[in-house]
C-alpha cells in the first residue's frame, strides 16, 4: 500500500528526444494515464531535425520542452532534463525512454518501492517488448563475469505473473525507466556524458552502489518498450561503435583488474579478430607490440563489413581516450543512423 506522505513527493519524468517523433508523441500520449497525483513531464529535444519540437509543443503546450540544438547524447540529454528538474523542486525523477508505453500505476508503484525501501537509491521497471505485450524484455540485470557481458533477467519470457514478483537487487537499473530521488542524485552527481550513449546507467548505479544505495528491480512498475528504435537496429554500427568502447570505459571504473583485463582482452580480440596471448611462446611485450600493430594497419585500410569496423573505432578510441559522441564516420556506415 502507498503511504500517504508518498503522494506528496513531487515527481519529474525526463523524456529525451532525438528525430523520434512519433514515438515521443505516443510515449506523452501514454503519460495522460499516469493516475500519480503530482507528477510534471519535461522532454529534451536533442537537436532533432524531424520537426519534433515544433510538433511536442503544439500538441502537449504544457509541457516543458528544452531544446538543446545540438545532440548531446543519452546522458548529457538526460542531465539537462535532470538539472531542470532539481531546480523545480522534483523530489524524485524518473528517465523515461521516448520508445515507451507506461502502465498507469507506473509512479505510484515507484513510490511505494522508495517509501518501503529507503536505503534504495535506483529504482527499475519490468520492461516487455512493445510488440509482444506480454513477453519480458528486462527484469533485471546481471554481469555475468565468465561470460564478460551483461545479461537482462528474465529476456524473451513470457511473464506469468509468478516468476519475477518481488522487489529485488540487481547489478544495474536499465535507463529505458529508472527512478532515482533528488537526494542521491545530489550526493552522486549527474550522469556522465563521456558515455554519451550506453553504459552511462550502469556506470551511475555502480557509483550509487558504491555510495552505499542499493538497485532495486519493482516488477509492479510496467513499462513496454520498442527497443532499438534509438539503435537503428539490434547490433548496428552505431550501436556496436558504442558497446565496444563504453564497456571498457565502465570496466576500468568498476571492475577489480583481475576482470578487466580478461575483458580487455575478449573486447581487442574481437575487434581485430585474432587471438592475441594465446602462444605461450614468446615475450608477452612483443604478442602485444603485434597486437597494436595489427590494429592499427587494420584501421587504417578498414573493416570488412560496417560492423567489423565499428568496433574497431570503438576499441581504437577508447586506447586514444575520445569520449563522448562517435566519428562521424560511424554514423555513415551501412545501418548507422
Amino acid at each position: 500500500m502507498l503511504p500517504k506522505s508518498a503522494n506528496l513527493l513531487r515527481v519529474s519524468i525526463i523524456i529525451l528526444n532525438w528525430n523520434g517523433r512519433d514515438d515521443t508523441l505516443a510515449c506523452l500520449d501514454s503519460l495522460a494515464a499516469l493516475t500519480y497525483p503530482n507528477f510534471q513531464a519535461i522532454v529534451v529535444d536533442n537537436g532533432s531535425t524531424d520537426g519534433s519540437a515544433s510538433l511536442i509543443k503544439r500538441k502537449f503546450p504544457d509541457i516543458p520542452l528544452i531544446e538543446t540544438g545540438a545532440n548531446l547524447g543519452f546522458a548529457e540529454g538526460n542531465n539537462v532534463g535532470i538539472r531542470a528538474a532539481l531546480e523545480a523542486g522534483a523530489d524524485y525523477v524518473l528517465l523515461l525512454n521516448n520508445d515507451t508505453i507506461v502502465a498507469p500505476g507506473l509512479l505510484e508503484a515507484f513510490a511505494e518501492a522508495a517509501a518501503h525501501h529507503p536505503d534504495g537509491g535506483m529504482f527499475t521497471a519490468k520492461i516487455y517488448y512493445h510488440a509482444e505485450p506480454t513477453r519480458l524484455w528486462y527484469a533485471g540485470g546481471k554481469w555475468l563475469q565468465d561470460k564478460q557481458c551483461f545479461v537482462h533477467v528474465g529476456i524473451g519470457e513470457i511473464d506469468d505473473g509468478k516468476k519475477y514478483e518481488a522487489v529485488a537487487e540487481t547489478d544495474y537499473a536499465s535507463g529505458c525507466a529508472l527512478f532515482v530521488s533528488a537526494e542521491v542524485i545530489n550526493t552522486l552527481g549527474v550522469m556522465d556524458p563521456k558515455f554519451f550513449l550506453t553504459y552511462e546507467e550502469t556506470d551511475w548505479c555502480y557509483r550509487a552502489r558504491a555510495a552505499g544505495y542499493r538497485i532495486l528491480f519493482v516488477p509492479s512498475a510496467k513499462v513496454w518498450h520498442k527497443v532499438s528504435a534509438s539503435f537503428g537496429g539490434v547490433n548496428s554500427p552505431l550501436q556496436l561503435y558504442f558497446y565496444s568502447r563504453n564497456i571498457l570505459l565502465w570496466a576500468e571504473r568498476h571492475l577489480p583488474r583481475s576482470a578487466y583485463w580478461p575483458l580487455f582482452r575478449e573486447t581487442c580480440r574481437d575487434a581485430l579478430r585474432f587471438s592475441a596471448g594465446t602462444r605461450q611462446d614468446g615475450a608477452l611485450l612483443k604478442r602485444w607490440m603485434w597486437a597494436f600493430t595489427s590494429l592499427w594497419q587494420r584501421l587504417r585500410r578498414g573493416g570488412r563489413d560496417a560492423a567489423g569496423r565499428a568496433r574497431y573505432l570503438g576499441f581504437r578510441d577508447y586506447l586514444l581516450r575520445r569520449f563522448g559522441d562517435c566519428p562521424d564516420e560511424v554514423r555513415h556506415l551501412r545501418g548507422g543512423r
